[in-house]
């Protein structure tokens, strides 16, 4: 059975494809203004990946803040449960997962068996979040994919009190004009996005092996401070942004209500 699992973000849209539970392609792409368009296109370009043709599709389920958009869908799926499932599959020891995405972050709590025990969500504001990092980006004169290797360069990160995007920005502006280092303040932003993220998965717990996935997983900056706040090894996957996407196929991956829907 072929299932493909479409992660609609803000940001991002990632698709990922599974054969028989065994996962066997993916691909991401930038959302745009289209989350339609890019669902389609998502899709068929990590069915391509995997050798597939769309018709060879038995079953798709759709996640992530788009998932009712995607129309081709057989079924939607809350994203707490499929990056619950798709970390899983891929770090099998890992019982806590710190998600970061374009306009949310959450920290989930998972069981051995792939299913979610408990988790925490900030969905209300840009703190703690890929946008508040884009958004420093601009001001700071760089582009969120150079602001890791950036702060790694600092020896003294700057104190941002405030992770509120407008508040955070004013304080760069002032940081500036003081001539303070550039990657001093990209790592100050970074301390305070991994602090933010740190105090709210308190009411959850950090149990066991820590994952850490989503777009923002790929910044080692954020990653470095992350580790610093937990006082403990993280681990970042080797596609942290497929994991939604992948969860979402492996839901469906071993049944043959695909088949029996398509008929």
């Amino acid at each position: 059975m072929l299932v493909i699992g479409v992660d609609v973000g803000a940001a991002t849209a990632k698709a990922a494809v599974v054969r028989d539970g065994e996962f066997v392609g993916s691909a991401v792409m930038p959302t745009g203004d289209n989350v339609i368009r890019a669902a389609e296109a998502i899709a068929e370009q990590a069915v391509i990946s995997a050798g597939y043709k769309m018709a060879d599709v038995d079953y798709v389920v759709s996640t992530g803040y788009a998932r009712h958009y995607v129309k081709f869908a057989d079924k939607a799926v809350s994203e707490i449960i499929c990056h619950a499932k798709g970390a899983n599959y891929m770090l099998p020891a890992v019982r806590t997962i710190i998600d970061i995405g374009g306009q949310d972050s959450k920290v989930i709590h998972v069981r051995e068996n792939g299913t979610v025990a408990d988790f925490i969500m900030n969905d209300k504001c840009a703190a703690g979040t890929g946008r508040f990092l884009e958004v420093m980006a601009g001001v700071l004169n760089t582009t969120i994919d150079q602001m890791g290797a950036i702060s790694l360069t600092s020896n003294k990160p700057s104190t941002i009190t405030s992770t509120c995007t407008i508040f955070a920005e004013t304080e760069c502006v002032s940081l500036r004009a003081e001539g303070t280092p550039r990657e001093d303040m990209i790592s100050g932003l970074h301390k305070a996005v991994a602090r933010r993220v740190y105090l709210m998965g308190q009411n959850v717990g950090y149990r066991g092996d820590v994952a850490f996935t989503g777009g923002v997983a790929q910044n080692n900056g954020l990653v470095k401070h992350l580790t610093d706040c937990l006082n403990m090894q993280i681990v970042v996957p080797e596609k942290p942004q497929i994991m939604g996407a992948l969860g979402a196929a492996l839901l469906y991956a071993n049944t043959s209500i695909g088949k029996d829907v398509k008929k």
